[in-house]
This record gives structure tokens, sequence and C-alpha cells, in this order.
């Protein structure tokens, strides 16, 4: 896959705000500040296309990308959706629960959603909301891949050790866990894998 256009279509509170379903959409969750921001710039490899808030767990709005990519000789529009960080301890009570239900509400509202995927920091071990995130995902059919962010600050020895730390935490197989580091080549588990693991979502 070849990404050649990306652009950053809606940034939306409220259901009215969402785009048409017309493109297929993989949407990622996670943590704030584990890293969705970085991972769409990488896999876009735009520098600026998704922009990382000064203050974790201040982005409240569901971010869609769109993207254009070709492969097999044609091309194809898909979307890419970035949601709410959860988890900051710092936010309010109430914040972090309209956070939850914008969360729930782009989960079970899109018809056009192939799937969802979830992001954890490769250095620590999910915490209970990962796990509330994680059943919800593999409940609803979804197939469970795991993008282990950060794996560049993690020693390549240690690497396949967290791993299984994730995975078991989880409940999942060690396969669904796929470390990443951006453009880390060395110890990353890299854009181009990422973009063949997306394809088969948006194909």
């Amino acid at each position: 896959m070849k990404i050649i256009t990306s652009a950053l279509e809606a940034m939306a509170a409220l259901p009215s705000q969402y785009p048409t379903e017309e493109l297929p959409e993989i949407a990622f969750a996670g943590r704030s500040n584990v890293g969705k921001s970085t991972l769409i710039n990488s896999l876009c490899q735009r520098k600026k296309l998704a922009y990382t808030s000064a203050t974790p767990g201040k982005t409240r709005t569901v971010n869609f990308y769109r993207i254009e990519a070709e492969w097999e000789e044609a091309r194809h529009a898909f979307r890419l959706v970035d949601l709410p960080g959860y988890g900051y301890a710092k936010a309010s009570r109430k914040a972090q629960e309209e956070w939850a239900a914008g969360i729930n509400t782009y989960l079970e509202s899109r018809s056009m959603l192939r799937e969802v995927i979830l992001l954890c920091d490769l250095r620590h071990a999910p915490t209970a909301l990962d796990k509330q995130m994680y059943t919800w995902i593999r409940s609803n059919g979804y197939v469970g891949h795991v993008i282990a962010t950060k794996a560049d600050k993690v020693p390549v020895t240690k690497i396949r050790a967290q791993q299984k730390v994730l995975a078991q935490t989880l409940g999942t197989d060690v396969a669904h866990i796929h470390p990443y580091a951006g453009n880390v080549a060395t110890k990353s588990f890299g854009s181009e894998e990422l973009r063949l693991l997306l394809l088969p979502f948006v194909s």
C-alpha cells in the first residue's frame, strides 16, 4: 500500500459533525499520550497531519482523516479515525464521562467501521481501561490487533518479553501485539508493516 494523499476531514464533537458514511473506517483507541497522533503521522509520512496536544487528555473530538492509497494498480479511499484518549488522571470525572460517551457514540453508530485497533505503551502493562476497551473490541467481532507504541524506548532484547506481558494482560495471543516506533526501523513494527496490517480492512 502506498499512501497518495492524506487530510484531516473532520473534528467531530457530535455525531451530526461526522462525515457521511461512504468509506471504510479504521479507528484507533488508547490512553491519552499513548502515541495515536505519532502513529497517524508516521503511517501517512506527514509531520503535522495529526497534532499532539500539549496537555494530555485535552482532545475530546473524534478526528477523521481521509486517506487515498494505491495498491494493486488502483487507487482506494478510506478513513483513519482517532478516538479521544482516555484515562488521563488529572481530568475531572465529568470530563472522563464525556470522553467515554463520545467514544461509545462513535463505536456504536458507524456502519462503515471495519476495525478498531488498540494502542498500548509497550513499556507498561495495560491498564484496567485498556483491558475494558480490548474486551469490547473482541466481543464485538473485531480481530483485536494491538499496536504497542514507543518500542524505540525499550531495549531490543526486551521487546519480546514486553509483548508477552501485553498479551497475557489483555488475554490474547502474542501474535496480535505489534511493536511500533514510528520510523525507527531497527526497533519497530514499522510503517510499511502497519500499512499491510490495515490492508484487509480497507480492500
